[in-house]
């Protein structure tokens, strides 16, 4: 069952949820689901896979793109060759009239030719005259490799390059909102996209790991590890909370946040009656 979320601020809430866009992965399939599930105007963004590369992504982007789709393509900065590779991408996703790009560094554990990480990327989309509109990830909770002064200085290197920041998932409200004040409170205003985890069900998110193969399987099941431990829940795991607490805080907050992006796990028919649910409850 399918629960609207709740909070007292109904206007914020459908500000964010009926703005909000999904990300998929380049799974044979995806392409049918989204067209069968997702209207045109909520945005996708694809990720990358190690087992499929780069190619299942921009090849899934420009088709999506041409079905009416605005698409949002990863673009890893590790698994990109070198700037003769960036810029054949770059002509794929143009010619299919592909407006925004997702820059990250990737979890390659060495990179594949002259980018190391997304700092570098986005220096050579700037040499190109920035081609894109481009979105940068953002970390409420950290990272476990990255020490926190480190975080912050990348953050503040790469947002001169950003039209968005999309944060890593995250559980907390509470968490978000920090993090959101510290990042203006630093001076950096690029709007926030808060990325938060769909309504999934432990069967699916197991699926789509299994899905990934076996040794990106294991990672993937190791970062979701805080998502699995919300799954003891016979119906699953439902963003409803996060949400309403968001929305809740926002107004009084001087976090610029300014959307949502539901990491789907692929169920895009769930996200979506999910979505139109909470909107339906609002009006």
């Amino acid at each position: 069952m399918i629960r609207p979320a709740r909070s007292r601020n109904r206007s914020e809430l459908a500000r964010l949820v009926g703005g909000a866009s999904y990300e998929v992965m380049p799974f044979k399939g995806t392409e049918d689901t989204v067209l069968e599930h997702v209207p045109t105007e909520v945005p996708i963004t694809i990720t990358v896979t190690e087992a499929k590369g780069i190619d299942a992504t921009i090849d899934l982007a420009t088709r999506l793109s041409r079905r009416g789709y605005n698409v949002n393509p990863h673009l890893p900065a590790r698994q990109i060759r070198d700037r003769a590779e960036l810029a054949e991408i770059t002509a794929r996703l143009q010619e299919a009239s592909v407006e925004r790009v997702f820059v990250l560094g990737g979890d390659a554990a060495e990179p594949a030719g002259e980018f190391t990480d997304a700092l570098e990327l986005l220096r050579a989309f700037g040499e190109m005259g920035k081609p894109f509109d481009i979105g940068i990830t953002g970390y409420p909770e950290g990272h476990a490799k990255i020490a926190d002064a480190d975080l912050w200085a990348a953050l503040e290197a790469k947002a001169p390059f950003a039209s968005r920041i999309v944060t890593q998932m995250c559980f907390s409200a509470d968490t978000i909102l920090r993090w959101a004040q510290e990042v203006a409170s630093r001076g950096v205003n690029v709007p926030i996209i808060v990325g938060v985890p769909g309504p999934v069900s432990r069967q699916k998110l197991i699926r789509i790991s299994a899905g990934i193969g076996l040794g990106q399987s294991a990672r993937f099941l190791q970062k979701q590890r805080g998502l699995l431990g919300k799954f003891f829940s016979p119906e699953g795991f439902s963003p409803n909370q996060l949400v309403g607490g968001l929305s809740d805080s926002l107004p009084s907050s001087k976090a610029n946040i300014q959307g949502l992006r539901l990491f789907t796990f692929n169920d895009v028919a769930g996200a979506e009656a999910w979505r139109q649910k909470t909107l339906e409850s609002l009006r």
